[in-house]
């Protein structure tokens, strides 16, 4: 898979730093952590990422209305929410609002691999 673009959101630091070694071993190119919906919000009107992993729980406004909002303005996002085991309600939530993927935590690199390539194949 060529390199793509990605913006990594979720509030715990030891996470998004495991994201962004995971996505650069990957071959990928992370453009920006950010640590609250409304960070990612503005992060992907800047910059457009070809991907998204985001958190469902987070301090301001959670992933589930963070990828609405996304969704809303631009349509093609490809979302892939990270969740903990005990979270299906949210992550149902998530895909109604426009998520096209999901992967548990902890997450594993082959698991992180898989999803991207789902989000990424071309819409029916």
């Amino acid at each position: 898979m060529a390199a793509l673009n990605a913006l990594v959101v979720d509030d715990s630091i030891i996470t998004t730093d495991k994201l962004v070694n995971m996505l650069t071993e990957l071959g990928h190119n992370v453009l920006q952590v950010a640590g609250t919906g409304e960070e990612a919000l503005t992060a992907y009107r800047q910059l457009q990422p070809d991907f998204v992993t985001m958190d469902i729980t987070m301090p301001d406004m959670d992933g589930v209305q963070a990828t609405r909002l996304i969704v809303e303005e631009f349509p093609h996002a490809n979302i892939i929410m990270a969740t903990s085991h005990g979270q299906e309600k949210m992550v149902l939530a998530a895909i109604d609002a426009g998520a096209r993927g999901y992967i548990l935590k902890p997450i594993r690199k082959e698991k992180l691999q898989e999803s991207i390539a789902k989000v990424m194949r071309p819409r029916a």
